[in-house]
């Protein structure tokens, strides 16, 4: 029998992982498969915000969500679908559950934003509720299946909280709060399937302190002492920073599976441009960025 390594560390991947995805594989481009993660990575947060979860919550779900789309195709799995079943199976692990009915109603509510629809209620157990249900315990299912039952994730957001302490940083105005929502925001890239909590709690704590312009100590260097490579740390802030350069064009990307193929053919795309109600919905849903305190808060 071969031996099974336990480990409290998050499951990273490989270079040849990273790089020959099975949304890569099914012909969707890196371009379109990174709009999708975050896209579903929007969704949780959002739905984390309203269904009053914690933080933590939050960010298992998101990266469940993307380790799921290393095990499985964005051409055959819908976004919104494995997002419902994010949220649902990171809220029991982080043992803070949801009822469906709450869970239903606050996806059907982003989802009418997302179109620009009549915000009005969903119809208690009514055929909607029933489909999007079904669809959130099959994705649910799907989840554990492809990541073996391996749904351990550990957050950085309590090893940042003592670095700052270690840094005599936790009082400043700014950096704990600027940190914090580095940290939200880099759920939507791949840098938590990449790196470990410690290293992306470094990052974000040297993004925050360069932007505020205060200086981190150097003799001993302090990543040396936190048990971190310069290099790590850089690469982890490039990823973040990126994701204020590239809006996400919200308004074009599918988010059950019957809108995947027209979105790779470019239709939602073309009836974005041509006015559709989808045109404006870019600003549909609220910011993540670091200018949204709302949703990078202590919580």
């Amino acid at each position: 029998m071969s031996q099974v390594k336990l480990s409290l560390q998050n499951a990273l991947l490989t270079l040849e992982q990273l790089q020959q995805t099975p949304s890569r594989e099914d012909g969707i481009t890196e371009e379109q498969e990174d709009h999708l993660r975050q896209l579903g990575c929007h969704l949780i947060q959002h739905a984390g915000i309203l269904l009053k979860l914690p933080q933590v919550a939050m960010a298992t779900g998101q990266i469940l969500f993307q380790r799921f789309f290393y095990q499985a195709s964005l051409r055959k799995f819908a976004v919104r679908d494995i997002s419902m079943g994010s949220v649902f199976l990171a809220a029991k692990v982080e043992e803070c559950p949801i009822r469906f009915l709450d869970l239903v109603n606050v996806f059907d509510h982003l989802i009418k934003k997302f179109h620009r629809q009549p915000l009005d209620p969903m119809p208690a157990y009514q055929q909607t509720f029933y489909t999007l249900k079904d669809a959130t315990v099959v994705a649910e299912m799907q989840i554990l299946k492809k990541l073996s039952f391996n749904v351990h994730v550990q957050t950085p957001y309590a090893i940042m909280i003592n670095y700052l302490k270690v840094l005599e940083l936790m009082d400043h105005p700014i950096i704990p709060q600027l940190a914090w929502s580095y940290l939200n925001d880099g759920l939507r890239t791949s840098i938590y399937i990449c790196y470990q909590p410690p290293t992306i709690a470094c990052s974000v704590i040297w993004l925050a302190a360069m932007k505020e312009n205060v200086a981190l100590p150097t003799s001993p260097a302090w990543w040396e002492v936190l048990d971190a490579k310069l290099e790590d740390i850089e690469n982890i802030a490039g990823h973040i920073t990126s994701l204020y350069h590239r809006p996400l064009p919200i308004s074009t990307l599918p988010l059950t599976i019957e809108q995947v193929e027209p979105y790779l053919r470019g239709e939602l795309n073309k009836n974005a441009s041509n006015g559709s109600p989808a045109a404006a919905a870019t600003a549909s849903l609220p910011s993540t960025s670091i200018k949204g305190t709302r949703v990078s808060r202590f919580s």
